[in-house]
């Protein structure tokens, strides 16, 4: 069996999983609005060359602790690992422990940034990993899983997998992203940011936001399982290979994914589905429609972007954290920005904390290339 023993939450919100969390409850967001040639950080370089407005929720980069000879992405990953660990009485140079780094981009700031400071291999995620594996002194080679939007799911599933051979005892999920010129003009291409804040699964939405943030979940292989604690249960990757960024219509690859990890399990037990939820049209109709597919529809369903925008590699690790937060409180965190159900399909979303009831939830993430993932999570062991 598998169990997160400890998790943090970094980011425009707060430092720690309980700042985050308060936050969230009760309905606050950091998403701040730029007009196009406003100033804004990207890292430790100021910007001021963007020609559309975008908004998006990014760190104030005075009040993250400056550690030197270490970038941006490597600061915010650094410091969400180091205070999970500080939860537990792990050994960090143990042979037996690994290291995944989820994130889509990692330090491809630096490609904006006229700076001699770093070497060109820096940009590299391999060399990044390694950097942030260094500081804790970790022996054992870190792993690096950039696959999209879907990453921070693919991080922890992959940790599962490995944590279910016999070469791990104990797995840190560190999901970080920090954003640049490069990011935010590449999704402003698309034309697939909204100009407002975002509207997950509404009449009115118009596209996602953007978002910085580190989170970090450390899994450990146990016996039995504590009464209150966290156990993975299922993770499932499909790819549908439908277009490079546009979603399937008949949400093949979701609806799969989703019915790989719910099957077994009564929906009745189920207390919410934590969608992807990016507010862009497509997006949230294809996983409508992979909900309803997978009979899934009267079960509640919620997305975070309200909060954080689009964290990236960071967002699969720091919704599952706050989707078991929220569990444990009994609730379904509410969806931030939602008014008027726009999908075709009738699922249900709130735009107000709800009540939940079961000990299962699942995480679910789309992304580029028609890849999808999936994982269910319980609380407690078995009866």
């Amino acid at each position: 069996m598998i169990q997160k023993i400890a998790d943090n939450i970094y980011s425009p919100l707060g430092f720690t999983t309980a700042e985050n969390y308060a936050q969230v409850k009760q309905g606050h967001s950091k998403l701040k609005k730029y007009a196009a040639g406003d100033t804004w950080s990207a890292g430790s370089c100021v910007r001021r060359d963007l020609p559309e407005p975008f908004m998006a929720s990014l760190f104030d980069w005075n009040q993250v602790e400056p550690m030197d000879g270490y970038t941006p992405f490597e600061r915010i990953a650094i410091q969400s690992v180091r205070r999970a660990v500080e939860q537990t009485d792990i050994n960090l140079h143990a042979d037996r422990l690994l290291l995944v780094v989820s994130t889509t981009k990692g330090n491809i700031d630096l490609l904006d940034q006229h700076s001699a400071l770093y070497p060109e291999d820096r940009v590299h995620l391999g060399t990044a990993a390694q950097h942030i594996a260094d500081y804790f002194g970790i022996i054992t080679q870190p792993l690096v899983v950039s696959n999209a939007c879907i990453s921070g799911l693919s991080a922890q599933i992959t940790a599962m997998r490995l944590l279910q051979t016999t070469s791990y005892d104990t797995a840190i999920v560190v999901g970080a992203d920090v954003q640049s010129r490069f990011i935010i003009s590449g999704f402003q291409s698309f034309k697939a940011l909204s100009p407002m804040e975002c509207r997950p699964f509404d009449l009115e939405r118009v596209g996602l936001n953007l978002g910085e943030a580190a989170a970090t979940i450390i899994y450990k292989k146990v016996n039995r399982a504590d009464e209150d604690g966290w156990m993975v249960m299922k993770g499932a990757v499909r790819n549908d290979a439908h277009h490079i960024s546009n979603p399937s219509k008949t949400a093949e690859g979701c609806y799969r994914a989703l019915r790989a990890v719910t099957a077994s399990v009564p929906k009745e037990q189920i207390a919410f589905i934590n969608v992807h939820g990016t507010s862009t049209l497509y997006n949230d109709e294809m996983e409508a429609v992979a909900v309803a597919r997978a009979g899934l529809h009267e079960v509640m369903l919620n997305s975070l972007k309200g909060y954080y925008g689009h964290t990236m590699g960071a967002a699969g690790v720091l919704e599952t954290i706050l989707s078991m937060k929220a569990l444990d409180d009994k609730m379904v965190l509410a969806t931030r920005g939602f008014e008027e159900l726009g999908v075709s399909r009738p699922v249900r979303l709130s735009a107000q904390n709800e009540t939940a009831s079961g000990r299962y939830f699942v995480k679910l993430l789309s992304g580029f290339g028609g890849c999808n993932a999936a994982m269910l999570f319980r609380k407690g062991g078995d009866a």
